[in-house]
């Protein structure tokens, strides 16, 4: 018979923004498919929450809290992944958020900042605490979680689109600087998944929604984490560079 399971049993994989949503759905998957998984966030009883279930379902978690937007953070996090489990193989930059419609004449270059440090400066802080365990080891696979704001015209702020894109530029240089040391790199521009602020949207306006999609419904949590963890694992060893879209179709649109 063929085995069709992925199996990550032994992999130390570190994910940020691993408290809710599509981080917490990846770290998850994982953990189900036997991957130790460190999960970072900003929000330390939801971290726990994440651990529990994880633990709950025979897995194996543990959570370091801080932001990843701060480089002290996240070199702080790097040593205590270190120390306590050797270094990771297996990332998932998924540190985002605030995707809300500001029309570009609103915007203050307050809040433009700060969406482009929580979507992009953090990825490029993570990769560049964690990439040269990898690159000495030669050996690992990162997944960046942009958006298909990056790739399209879409309802979110232009900060938030062009913090998306160029979180995807990011993703594609950082391939080509890692691919001779045997580190692959990859994004997921997720669109419409529905996460627990899409959740308590009523139901009338999610079937709108998933109406704009050629796949007619929106995209749940798992589709994504299904996607990170084929890119991650080795039967996608010639694949770095690349984005996948995780959009029902609505790309192509």
């Amino acid at each position: 018979m063929f085995d069709n399971r992925i199996d990550f049993t032994g992999s130390v994989a570190v994910i940020t923004g691993g408290s809710r949503g599509i981080g917490a759905g990846i770290a998850m998957a994982l953990a189900r498919a036997g991957a130790r998984v460190i999960i970072n966030g900003r929000d330390e009883a939801a971290l726990a929450q994440v651990v529990c279930t994880i633990e709950k379902a025979g897995g194996s978690a543990y959570a370091i809290a801080g932001d990843v937007t701060s480089e002290s953070n996240v070199q702080a996090l790097r040593n205590e992944v270190e120390r306590i489990f050797g270094s990771a193989s297996l990332l998932v930059a998924c540190a985002g958020g605030d995707g809300g419609p500001t029309p570009l004449i609103e915007e203050n270059a307050a809040h433009w900042r700060a969406v482009l440090e929580v979507n992009l400066t953090s990825a490029f802080l993570t990769l560049r605490a964690f990439l040269p365990q990898m690159i000495e080891a030669k050996r690992g696979a990162i997944v960046t979680i942009a958006s298909s704001a990056g790739r399209q015209i879409s309802g979110s702020s232009a900060a938030y689109a062009a913090a998306k894109a160029g979180l995807l530029a990011l993703t594609r240089q950082a391939a080509v600087e890692a691919a001779p040391h045997g580190v692959r790199i990859n994004s997921i521009a997720p669109s419409a998944i529905v996460t627990d602020r899409l959740a308590v949207t009523p139901l009338s306006v999610r079937n709108q929604m998933a109406a704009a999609f050629p796949m007619r419904r929106l995209g749940e949590i798992e589709d994504v984490a299904q996607a990170a963890l084929f890119l991650l694992n080795e039967r996608s060893s010639w694949i770095t560079g690349i984005t996948l879209d995780v959009a029902g179709g609505r790309v192509m649109l």
